[in-house]
């Protein structure tokens, strides 16, 4: 095992999952919804509780384990999450209603996100989260940054895509995708851009707000 292997072993142990949401990573992985890892999901819920996030948005509800991550850190926020399957949004609506989430801190949006996106408020949101259809991530991401607020953060996980990203000789679209929003955003000027390695992988878009 390499160093390398060696930690990320270390830190997907040494993360604990609140008991709600490991019960909803049940759910999801007999719906067949990959959620995404334990330490990604602590990842999101520190960004959030530092952004003391207030309205969030989610790309892609699964059967709600990101969700429910993005309100553990910031359990007074209001989240908006958009699946293009009823079946997903039924269970995600379950895992928190079993968590106990009011019902007035999470809307549910059925529907393509290529088409609900274009109506959602621009500068409106604190977090936005992208895990949905790898192909459309440079469009959903295009979004996120339209609809966060100054200095509001987009969050993309599994943007390594299992270690291909790093292959140079890998060239399929989903791949080709991830690799080219890496590079243009941690180029561009008008975002902070972070990289994690943890788990899957997570990208950390935080907008640049305007100086006076």
């Amino acid at each position: 095992m390499t160093e390398h292997d060696a930690n990320q072993r270390f830190v997907q142990e040494a993360t604990v999952e609140p008991d709600h949401i490991a019960r909803a990573r049940a759910h999801a992985l007999e719906l067949g919804a990959a959620p995404i890892s334990p330490a990604v999901g602590a990842q999101c819920a520190v960004i959030a509780a530092c952004a003391n996030a207030q309205s969030m948005i989610e790309i892609g509800t699964g059967a709600g384990v990101s969700g429910l991550w993005l309100l553990h850190g910031s359990p007074h926020a209001v989240l908006t999450t958009i699946d293009s399957e009823p079946e997903h949004l039924g269970v995600a609506r379950q895992a928190f209603a079993d968590a106990k989430i009011p019902a007035g801190r999470a809307r549910f949006i059925a529907g393509r996100a290529s088409e609900v996106l274009p109506r959602m408020n621009e500068a409106s949101y604190d977090i936005v989260l992208v895990d949905a259809d790898p192909e459309g991530v440079i469009e959903y991401v295009e979004h996120g940054l339209r609809l966060v607020r100054p200095g509001g953060t987009v969050l993309v996980p599994r943007v390594l895509a299992g270690g291909a990203v790093s292959d140079p000789v890998r060239r399929d679209p989903t791949t080709t995708a991830y690799r080219s929003l890496i590079q243009e955003t941690q180029a561009s000027p008008a975002v902070i851009g972070a990289l994690s390695t943890t788990g899957e992988g997570l990208l950390q878009l935080t907008t640049i707000r305007a100086t006076v």
